[in-house]
């Protein structure tokens, strides 16, 4: 079933941080994600909530969000992401 994974990033550190998004691309790739939003303008419509850069991403199922998160070679990109931005991650099912 495809699941989507949804990330909500503060960033404090506009130079680290672009050093992790041009790196991980290649591992979201190699776990079959592709990205759907990649910030951009956003509306609050109903709510609290107030994101502050989104990024969405589409992969085959929930399994190949975790074995991105418990691959090796995404440690040190996962340890600059928590050193350069705070970041709220959610995974969900999808409907197929």
């Amino acid at each position: 079933m495809t699941a989507y994974m949804l990330v909500d990033l503060d960033v404090q550190d506009p130079k680290g941080f672009e050093e992790y998004r041009t790196g991980v691309g290649t591992l979201i790739a190699k776990h079959g994600g592709e990205y759907i939003v990649r910030g951009g303008a956003f509306e609050v419509i109903e709510g609290d909530w107030q994101p502050n850069r989104l990024v969405m991403f589409r992969f085959p199922d929930r399994q190949a969000i975790r074995n991105l998160f418990d691959d090796p070679e995404y440690a040190d990109l996962k340890a600059l992401r928590h050193r350069v931005a705070n970041s709220t991650i959610v995974a969900v099912d999808g409907i197929d």
